[in-house]
């Protein structure tokens, strides 16, 4: 065989075969795209810690700061509405406390419509091209909401930026997996999670300064809105044209292109693959870790939903005006970034996400607890008790994380990807549910309801978890009972975590 030497000493050299690779996957159209490039392109051999450094490196500058605009202004565009509602909404567009309640509600119902056709149109068409799209329409629609007057207006434009901010999570998620190795991948989604703190600030800010515009023709919302929007739509553009779909469209060269499918074999969950397979679909839905992630992340987003919807009307209850409360929603951003990155990065360094889960829902559980109970003269303490529920959000990426980590086969992953989100809408569905009328100003039960959740969500993460422990060992005892060797190339055969008895969940 020969041997091309790249220039670069860091680099990876390319052996290219001159016979076909021997293997067990003989038919690549239906495995991983991964393995079909691998068998024409060459391979390489092990790397060394500088060329696996150098390479991350490079992937990590070439995509993460443009999945982390993706979630920032997904959080941020979301959450506007939050915002315009102490800046004068309610007298602007004649909105009541109920209807404003149906806006929040009305949005995560479109997003839950639309997340298994997301997946469908993420597996056919190339990810980032799709992500890119759907990002620049959701800017057009936030542009577009400066323009309303009335609910009807509110109502349409909350269903269509439902409809496109549905694809970023499933897209964000898939797009980790293909590039990063399992225990690289929860402090990278930690980080473009980061987007809900970041936005939260972002939002505060944007609030505040805009509530000194004054003008007869425009409200300062109006004008909140048209500027973000615009501003989503040339992010949207930017990730359309740089974002690759994969490593093998990547700007990398041509060796560190074979060295970034080289470094995630082990993760035995591919990269890509365009073919729908409905036996996966049918596995995916009869998998028991699917509905226990399901019943984890409805119960955690319960409290998510009230306060991402709700956090300036709690902020605002306590005796401050609206531009105390836009600046006094800092902290809670505050809170939720400090928490994501040091469960993400644990989660990475010790391979325990469940446990992090269960540690961050217990500062929820006390914040909820002094929302509900403190004397309503405590302000301060109850103020505290707000920022410390915007722990609860820094759960999302660790079970995004165990998604991507234990879930393979690519239609399998998608699939799963849709569920996860769409039980993340039912979360956020039933949490302003949760903030009834009758109940302002203090809205006592609904901070109860967020106590209650999230003691469940913590006990269902430590049943996935013996789950998880149970089926690696009993996957052991079959490997020494059957002497079952190592398959050639069944990391990118496009077969799932449960036909693939090699492969082991990440607790």
């Amino acid at each position: 065989m020969d041997t091309l030497k790249e220039k670069d000493p860091e680099s990876p050299s390319i052996e290219k075969e001159t016979t076909p690779v021997v293997g067990e996957i003989r038919d690549v159209t239906k495995a991983d795209a991964a393995l079909d490039f691998l068998r024409h392109e060459g391979t390489v051999g092990e790397l060394t810690p500088e060329q696996n450094k150098k390479i991350l490196r490079k992937i990590d500058w070439m995509i993460m700061p443009l999945m982390w605009c993706c979630y920032c202004l997904q959080y941020l565009d979301k959450t506007l509405i939050n915002y315009a509602a102490v800046m004068g909404l309610y007298d602007d567009t004649t909105v009541t406390k109920t209807q404003f309640s149906n806006l929040a509600l009305i949005f995560y119902v479109t997003y839950l419509a639309f997340e298994f056709p997301h997946g469908y149109g993420m597996q056919r068409f190339p990810t980032a091209k799709y992500l890119g799209s759907m990002v620049f329409l959701w800017g057009v629609i936030v542009a577009v909401t400066s323009a309303c007057k009335n609910y009807g207006a509110l109502v349409t434009t909350r269903v269509l930026l439902g409809c496109f901010e549905s694809a970023v999570a499933p897209s964000l998620i898939l797009i980790t997996a293909m590039w990063y190795k399992k225990h690289e991948q929860p402090p990278r989604v930690g980080i473009w999670y980061l987007g809900t703190g970041t936005g939260t600030i972002f939002g505060s800010l944007i609030s505040f300064g805009f509530q000194h515009y004054d003008s007869k023709t425009f409200y300062s919302w109006q004008i909140m809105f048209l500027v973000v929007g615009l501003v989503t739509c040339c992010v949207g553009i930017a990730v359309f044209l740089v974002l690759p779909d994969n490593p093998m469209k990547s700007r990398l060269s041509h060796a560190e292109k074979i060295g970034a499918l080289e470094r995630i074999r082990e993760n035995q969950t591919g990269v890509e693959n365009k073919h729908f397979k409905l036996s996966q679909v049918v596995e995916c839905f009869k998998d028991p870790q699917t509905w226990l992630l399901s019943l984890i992340t409805i119960s955690s987003n319960v409290p998510n939903g009230a306060v991402s919807s709700f956090q300036a009307t709690i902020i605002k209850s306590f005796g401050y005006n609206s531009k105390q409360t836009a600046l006094l929603q800092i902290p809670s951003g505050g809170v939720s970034i400090c928490s994501i990155l040091i469960a993400t990065y644990l989660a990475g360094r010790f391979n325990q996400r469940g446990l992090n889960v269960v540690t961050l829902l217990i500062p929820g559980i006390l914040g909820a607890a002094l929302m509900a109970f403190l004397p309503a003269d405590n302000e301060a303490g109850k103020l505290i008790g707000n920022y410390l529920t915007n722990a609860i959000g820094a759960t999302l990426p660790l079970l995004y994380s165990w998604v991507a980590a234990n879930y393979a086969g690519h239609t399998k992953k998608v699939t799963m990807n849709a569920i996860l989100l769409m039980s993340f809408c039912l979360g956020n569905i039933i949490g302003p549910l949760t903030f009834r009328a009758q109940d302002a100003p203090d809205y006592v039960p609904a901070k109860i309801a967020i106590i209650v959740t999230c003691a469940v969500a913590a006990v269902l993460v430590l049943i996935l978890r013996a789950y998880y422990v149970w089926e690696n060992k009993r996957r052991d005892r079959l490997a020494e009972q059957t002497h079952m060797g190592h398959s050639a190339d069944i990391e990118f055969a496009d077969v799932t975590d449960r036909a693939n008895k090699e492969f082991r969940y990440r607790l």
